[in-house]
């Protein structure tokens, strides 16, 4: 359904943006430390939202806004759905690590975190170079001041301005590439610029230009080789809570803009986009794989580890493009959203534990911090084994499921060089698996620290926490429904 003017296209948008601006001035009037009242709002907003969002995706309808420039379709409404339930989980996880560390002195967290779901959602459903830039400033310019939120701790403030510098630089490049391809095009909307595109009246240079910038700037928001230089430094410096605000739900929206502009916009030039995504698939994996090793720290060899991961997502988007049949296609980029979301969901449970084992005046961030953890408590040592074998690929985990379906994908394109490239990637899962089964070694096998303590957590953590880690498994022995969901929610953005 087209409509130029609809606004029920953006009712969620609508919902989220006003109750941010409502929960952000009613905090002015809590004194609570722990900040209930503003806590409460915010999640009772953001299951509204979720509510809304799984209505919409149900309803199986295309709706356009605001001149085309906004798209409502069902994949997008799945990610903004799963974006909105992924926020929700990380602030039930983090905020009591946030007031222990007094970051609740006012509602910015709240407010902050309302405020980037808002930049999500505008990526997923933009349809225009413009909107989706504006979605990408938006959620940007919130996780710059999310990171460096805790204003008395040094490493907060470092990473938030690293995250500054180099998030300026990007945005820099994905601006200069989409002027370029409105250059070449004259146009911003993503449907008429591949209309003009495939009409060949447009300078092949200039587009290929444009096609390398707006690929670069793509490339630093998913934490790719080589634009990863941000992912290891913010990952270990910001607060534990706000590394998996920015390391969760951002992914979502960094696939859906990727869908958006390369499937969606830039589609006949899929014979340039599929060989960067190549190279930086290949990068990415070995790099992320290779670099985690050396890691003593779990939060950055968790952001190592996200770096070869994303690696996977891409090889995913190029195998979607390298196929050429809108079968296989689907089934291609179905499987890339569908690593995303299983990704998503395993490291909220890797993150949870951290924040878990953390207390005040402790930061549970170092692998040997784990030591001894089944001993202490087996049912989180369980889980966040549970998790480490998730990422690492080990079945009957979500997470090999998730890899067994990209390079499926990837081999059903056919050729010599996919099945190289499925070898590599196996390779590099293995490697991957060493570091990650270290730390289950560590928690079963090592005896407990000095730095060990009393372990406690709130009702509404441990029952979030353990159905969490329970999805992982029961997803991983079950898969077909996530994953026929997200092939459909592609075939579906294909066809209109």
């Amino acid at each position: 359904m087209i409509d130029k003017i609809s606004l029920i296209a953006v009712y969620p948008e609508i919902i989220l943006l006003v109750m941010a601006c409502v929960i952000l001035l009613f905090d002015l009037s809590v004194k609570s430390r722990t900040r209930t009242a503003t806590y409460v709002a915010t999640m009772l907003t953001l299951a509204v939202v979720a509510a809304l969002q799984a209505n919409y995706a149900l309803s199986n309808q295309t709706i356009y806004g605001f001149g085309n420039m906004i798209v409502s379709d069902v994949m997008g409404n799945w990610l903004k759905c799963f974006a909105t339930l992924a926020v929700m989980v990380t602030l039930v996880y983090g905020r009591h690590y946030a007031a222990e560390r007094d970051m609740l002195r006012g509602g910015e967290l709240f407010s902050l975190g309302l405020f980037s779901l808002l930049g999500m959602f505008v990526m997923i459903s933009g349809n225009n170079f413009l909107v989706l830039y504006m979605g990408i400033e938006l959620l940007t310019l919130s996780s710059y001041a999310l990171v460096a939120l805790r204003r008395d701790h040094l490493q907060s403030v470092e990473a938030g301005m690293k995250y500054f510098v180099l998030g300026a630089l990007a945005s820099g490049f994905l601006l200069y590439g989409m002027s370029m391809l409105y250059g070449a095009t004259g146009t911003l909307n993503l449907q008429e610029a591949m209309a003009a595109i495939q009409s060949g009246q447009v300078k092949q240079q200039v587009l290929v230009f444009g096609l390398v910038f707006v690929v670069a700037g793509l490339a630093f928001k998913l934490g790719v080789v080589p634009f990863h230089m941000w992912i290891p430094d913010v990952y270990q410096g910001a607060p534990t809570a706000i590394t998996l605000m920015i390391g969760g739900a951002p992914k979502l929206a960094a696939f859906a803009v990727m869908i958006r502009l390369l499937v969606e916009g830039l589609m006949p030039l899929s014979v340039d986009w599929q060989q960067m995504l190549m190279l930086l698939a290949i990068a990415s994996l070995a790099v992320g794989n290779l670099a985690a090793i050396a890691q003593t720290n779990i939060k950055r060899m968790l952001a190592f580890s996200t770096i070869s991961h994303m690696g996977f997502v891409l090889i995913g988007m190029m195998s979607g493009a390298v196929s050429g049949q809108p079968e296989a296609a689907a089934n291609a980029y179905g499987s890339s959203m569908f690593y995303v979301v299983s990704y998503v969901l395993t490291t909220l449970v890797s993150f949870g534990i951290i924040l878990l084992l953390s207390r005040n005046g402790f930061e549970s961030e170092e692998i040997s911090d784990f030591a001894g953890l089944n001993q202490r408590s087996p049912f989180y040592a369980a889980l966040m084994a549970v998790c480490l074998f998730s990422l690492a690929g080990i079945p009957p985990m979500i997470g090999f499921y998730a890899k067994l379906a990209v390079l499926q994908a990837l081999l059903a394109s056919g050729g010599t060089l996919p099945l190289v490239l499925a070898v590599f990637a196996v390779m590099m899962s293995l490697i991957g698996a060493f570091y990650y089964l270290r730390v289950v070694k560590v928690m079963y096998f090592d005896a407990p620290t000095g730095t060990a303590g009393e372990i406690s957590s709130p009702f509404e953590v441990r029952a979030v926490l353990s159905l969490n880690g329970a999805l992982l498994l029961v997803l991983g022995i079950v898969p077909g429904g996530l994953m026929a969901l997200c092939a459909n929610a592609v075939a579906r953005m294909l066809v209109n």
